[in-house]
């Protein structure tokens, strides 16, 4: 944050906004190729994961490693980039499906571990929509109070702790890692607007359903349904993100007065290389205009967002000035999209 932002952050009458002030990421060390999964699951996956989902290989969480260890991870490295000790956090949100536990929530363990004791905490959980959700959150805390001049949101993401290894639709899909940005108030507009939206009738379709309250991870219930996992129960529709994503999309833009002409990168929800690429199709967009990581990285659902936006500020496809556009849905099903300005 420069000096006259910081000035800005005290001075309750100047106009305030939010910005990314740094962005990180953290993968696990571990790779599990498609090759390692036909192994595993005993037939040939590799070939249809590229042409259908453009899954090369994925990579897996360490025996010892929890969830908030990869949040800390990607989190220490947004704070390096955004210049800002954790000790000035005021706000901690994590963003997550996959948390160390049921009750309490993870950012509580996360501002523990970061040594961020001034900072507020609490965790977002709408699937894979929960990092863009938790984004338009802190941004508005900003915006509208100014107890809050930073603001940590981390997306994490550790599924593999809830896979059937023998479900070849889950296990050839699902990896682990964390993405993080800090936001900060700003004198100049950075998030300029998000959108929410869901179809509730789809969440009983996919998810971790043993563990909760209408499924306790009682003896009897273990025994009819097994441990702990993520399955997909029943089909969504199988256009369903190619004529969502597209008008949530727009919606989000129109908020803003932009157009997707405006748009410099889109990131979307890194499940299927083909979808994307349909969802550009759609909107009348150079595929070249998106970004995406599910080949190396798998699919990091509630994380894979930031962990695309931290790759793409790597690869310098983000520049001042740019327009960014976050799109992503999990179950539920829930939706969410963001327009960002570079700064």
């Amino acid at each position: 944050m420069t000096s006259s932002n910081r000035e800005m952050a005290t001075n309750s009458s100047a106009p305030r906004y939010a910005a990314i002030l740094g962005t990180g990421s953290y993968v696990p060390e571990r790779v599990v190729t498609n090759a390692e999964l036909e192994r595993q699951l005993g037939e040939r996956v590799d070939e249809w994961l590229r042409a259908n989902v453009g899954i090369i290989e994925r990579h897996v969480m360490a025996d010892d490693q929890v969830t908030s260890d990869l949040c800390v991870a990607a989190a220490r490295r947004a704070l390096e980039r955004a210049g800002t000790a954790p000790e000035d956090l005021d706000l901690v949100i994590v963003a997550s499906d996959t948390p160390d536990y049921l009750s309490p929530g993870t950012a509580s363990v996360v501002q523990h571990k970061l040594g961020a004791g001034r900072a507020g905490v609490f965790d977002v959980n709408c699937a894979c929509a929960s990092w863009v959700t938790a984004l338009d959150v802190g941004a508005k805390a900003i915006v509208a109070d100014t107890d809050y001049s930073r603001v940590l949101v981390i997306g994490a993401y550790a599924m593999t702790r809830f896979l059937d290894g023998k479900d070849k639709r889950t296990a050839t899909l699902f990896a682990d890692g964390a993405g993080a940005v800090v936001l900060g108030a700003s004198d100049r507009p950075g998030v300029l607007a998000a959108k929410l939206s869901a179809v509730g009738e789809y969440h009983d379709a996919l998810g971790i359903y043993t563990g909760g309250s209408a499924r306790p991870a009682t003896p009897e219930n273990v025994a009819a349904h097994g441990k702990p996992r993520v399955e997909f129960v029943r089909r969504f529709p199988a256009t369903f993100n190619t004529e969502r994503w597209p008008a949530l999309v727009r919606a989000t833009l129109d908020k803003a007065n932009l157009s997707l002409e405006d748009v410099s990168l889109f990131l979307f929800t890194q499940l299927n290389l083909r979808t994307i690429e349909a969802v550009m199709d759609v909107m009348g967009q150079p595929r070249d205009k998106a970004h995406w990581i599910m080949d190396k990285w798998g699919y990091t659902g509630s994380a894979c967002v930031p962990m695309a936006l931290d790759d793409a500020v790597a690869q310098g496809r983000i520049k001042p000035g740019d327009l960014v556009v976050l799109c992503a849905s999990g179950g539920g099903i829930a939706m969410a999209a963001a327009a960002i300005r570079w700064t």
